[in-house]
């Protein structure tokens, strides 16, 4: 289980009276009362109808009734990514496990901007599908992996008004970072994974060295291309430990967007 070192983890998520829920915001976990999962407007703080609730492990999808509740009827043997869609909004992706039917989450998702860019709302696996059984999180594994690395291009329009644009990375699994492992996120004892970085523009910016949902990274301003197209590149990990060939760190991602701010 994912120890708090500034993302959302699922230890923190579920409280211990039943009355209440876990209320979440911009990434950051209040406390509310309510009896049943709902989807907020972060602004009116009214329910959104319609929002598309995924559980992609679990192949389950469904939506927000008139009042924003829903009710997430898979069965979560393990914890699974959730992920929240409504157009007009930004996506938005937790982790939960089978807890969350007993205490339910209120999630309030904020109107996206005219600046925002929707990389993707997908869910990629990047590595060589060679990794441990103590890798972090390996269970949650969705699908086979793509190769060693993700890009797309994109363009952020010549009006584009903003000036400070966040690559925002709705969930990542599967990290076995040195940091990742002195966090308690694996079992891995005797090895560890170079962290995932991150490009724009052909130029490194970041290491993920966490696995957890809603982590931020900056674009340098001086980098975006603004009427151009720009590229955002995600590069999995290297087992450090593996000398004889080149081992993949296996790892898992959902819901790539840019934010103005």
């Amino acid at each position: 289980m994912w120890k708090n070192f500034g993302i959302i983890i699922l230890a923190a998520i579920f409280l211990s009276e039943p009355a209440f829920c876990a209320v979440f915001e911009g990434g950051v976990e209040k406390t509310g009362m309510g009896t049943s999962s709902l989807i907020l407007d972060s602004q009116t703080n009214q329910p959104v109808e319609n929002v598309k609730i995924t559980l992609p492990k679990e192949n389950f999808t469904t939506y927000t009734d008139s009042n924003g509740a829903f009710n997430l009827s898979a069965k979560l043997n393990s914890p699974s990514i959730l992920s929240v869609e409504k157009e007009g909004y930004r996506p938005y992706s937790i982790t939960v496990d089978k807890s969350v039917k007993d205490k339910p989450i209120v999630v309030s998702i904020e109107k996206s901007s005219a600046d925002d860019i929707l990389v993707t709302d997908g869910w990629y696996h990047l590595g060589d599908d060679s990794f441990s059984p103590n890798s972090a999180n390996c269970s949650e594994f969705h699908q086979k992996a793509s190769g060693s690395f993700y890009t797309k291009t994109f363009n952020i329009p010549a009006r584009a008004m903003s000036s400070k644009y966040v690559l925002i990375v709705g969930s990542i699994i599967g990290i076995d970072s040195l940091l990742a492992q002195q966090m308690g996120q694996n079992r891995v004892k005797t090895s560890y994974a170079s962290p995932p970085e991150i490009f724009f523009n052909g130029i490194k910016i970041a290491n993920i060295e966490l696995n957890g949902d809603g982590q931020r990274f900056a674009l340098p301003p001086n980098l975006v291309r603004k009427g151009m197209e720009n590229e955002i590149t995600i590069k999995t990990g290297k087992n450090m430990s593996q000398t004889s060939r080149i081992d993949y760190d296996d790892i898992e991602f959902m819901n790539l967007s840019i934010i103005s701010e």
